[in-house]
């Protein structure tokens, strides 16, 4: 006749098979649906972050007509000008609706601040425009090259890229793509 297990040995195994579960159900379950959520919020935040950037470029271009390259201006542009500030307080006088083109980020707020930094890798986002020569060629009466005349146009275009690979706002070669999202 064989004598039991003690009770204590078999307690101890279920605590083990418990605590074993209880693992994985955190690494299968748990952490993945945490990942991915975050992984939407860096997503989500990074889109209405450029967005911003857009409506900021927009404003620019029907101020200065054309577009341009340097973040750090057209955040102080945003922050600083008068007339920013007299499209974002404005209100359209047919519907009386808010003229503000600018998308509150998560956190409920917009602040021009936010607009240097991708949300998850804290990098500036990556704005470029066009630079456009051409050249024209001046002849005189006897048909000899008099001079060569170049015209360099930069900001007819531009392109607002994401560091971490959230999309892409606009393009420096296409004219089709001028304020168009990757993302719609």
């Amino acid at each position: 006749m064989t004598k039991p297990e003690p009770w204590y040995i078999h307690a101890g195994l279920y605590l083990v098979i418990i605590i074993l579960a209880i693992v994985l159900i955190k690494v299968a379950i748990i952490d993945p649906k945490a990942e991915v959520e975050l992984q939407q919020y860096y997503t989500s935040e990074s889109h209405l972050r450029m967005d911003n950037i857009k409506q900021g470029e927009i404003l620019w271009n029907q101020k200065f007509g054309k577009f341009t390259d340097n973040l750090d201006s057209l955040v102080n542009f945003i922050q600083t000008s008068p007339f920013v500030d007299s499209v974002v307080h404005g209100f359209d006088t047919l519907s009386n609706r808010s003229t503000n083109p600018f998308k509150t980020l998560t956190s409920g707020t917009f602040t021009p601040e936010s607009l240097y930094f991708s949300p998850r890798t804290h990098q500036r986002f990556l704005l470029s425009v066009d630079t456009t020569t051409s050249a024209d060629t001046v002849i005189n009466r006897r048909g000899k090259i008099t001079r060569i005349d170049t015209n360099t146009t930069m900001g007819n275009l531009y392109m607002l890229e994401d560091p971490d690979g959230h999309g892409t706002i606009g393009s420096t070669t296409d004219e089709a793509l001028k304020n168009t999202a990757s993302w719609e």
